[in-house]
């Protein structure tokens, strides 16, 4: 919100931390809703193959995009052939992401899977550099290589830590997704504004549960019982609550102000290892988690000083 014509007594500054506040909560209820959603997930490895959970969940997911892109008149939106061509690489790489990610978070620690997502803002804002010609200047670029070296100590890869290190198969998995997520975000900045954020997600939403169906043909069919009903209806409640709060928490605020907020998501991961699954990071996980988490702070930070330069007509540095 903001005074477009100023008036005796108006208080901008209140009504801008209004809405940034609103979007900072919205922002920490997704990332909580989320890492819920993938605590639920991860109670699932051991009661249902990983395709048959993906494709059961995406059900219901979809049932509610659909129902709520359906009251929107999404469906009625042309799209034009550029655009149907960057949503369909989004969704394939929504798909991919999702194999990565959930096939990692079923076999490591999610804390461990948690920390290393958090390198996203790094990985976005080098490949918008180096694929979209953004200008980063070499504050950021320090940061990211920074932010990297604190990912490698959360991996701990064999030809820097030796044999034995705790590096496995889905430790790549869970880099994959985070190029996957990349690919994805950067697709979607390249989606022209006036494709309905329904439509984006309803694709990927459909890509997923192909996945799991496709899938699922190549596992058996197991009997889902009364806890795998809880953990699932637990899952597709807290995705679409994510979803939906993030949706509020982009249309709230200031970008700048509430892309930080996202970070709270390793925080509840933490809490939800320890009293879900008896995990605990050891002390090389925790302190690269706090670098890349620092470092990723800094590259936002950097990147909101940067927009307000460029609004100003100043020069970025």
């Amino acid at each position: 919100m903001s005074c477009s014509v100023p008036h005796i007594g108006d208080n901008c500054d209140s009504m801008d931390l209004s809405d940034n506040t609103r979007g900072a909560l919205f922002m920490m209820g997704s990332m909580t809703a989320f890492t819920l959603n993938d605590a639920c997930m991860k109670s699932l490895s051991g009661e249902l193959p990983l395709f048959q959970a993906l494709l059961l969940r995406s059900i219901a997911v979809i049932a509610f995009i659909g129902f709520m892109a359906w009251r929107a008149g999404t469906f009625r939106t042309r799209i034009s052939r550029k655009d149907q061509m960057l949503i369909a690489l989004r969704t394939v790489v929504e798909i991919a992401a999702a194999y990565f990610f959930i096939s990692a978070l079923f076999h490591m620690p999610i804390a461990d899977v948690t920390a290393i997502l958090q390198a996203l803002p790094l990985t976005v804002t080098l490949a918008g550099a180096v694929f979209l010609g953004e200008a980063v200047g070499w504050k950021r670029l320090m940061a990211i290589l920074v932010g990297f070296a604190g990912v490698m100590l959360i991996l701990r890869p064999p030809f820097l830590f030796g044999e034995g290190s705790g590096f496995s198969i889905y430790s790549i998995y869970v880099l994959l997704a985070v190029v996957c997520v990349t690919v994805r975000d950067l697709c979607a900045r390249r989606i022209s504004a006036a494709v309905p954020s329904m439509t984006i997600a309803l694709a990927a939403a459909i890509g997923v549960m192909s996945l799991g169906a496709v899938g699922s043909i190549t596992q058996p069919w197991q009997p889902v019982s009364v806890t795998s009903i809880m953990w699932l209806a637990g899952a597709s409640f807290f995705v679409i609550g994510g979803y939906v709060f993030s949706v509020s928490a982009m249309r709230s605020g200031e970008i700048g102000f509430v892309a930080p907020f996202r970070y709270t998501s390793l925080v509840v991961a933490l809490i939800l290892g320890l009293f879900l699954f008896g995990e605990w990071p050891d002390r090389l996980t925790m302190l690269g988690s706090g670098i890349v988490v620092a470092t990723g702070l800094f590259t936002l930070y950097r990147e909101r000083l940067t927009a307000k330069r460029q609004h100003f007509g100043l020069r970025p540095r």
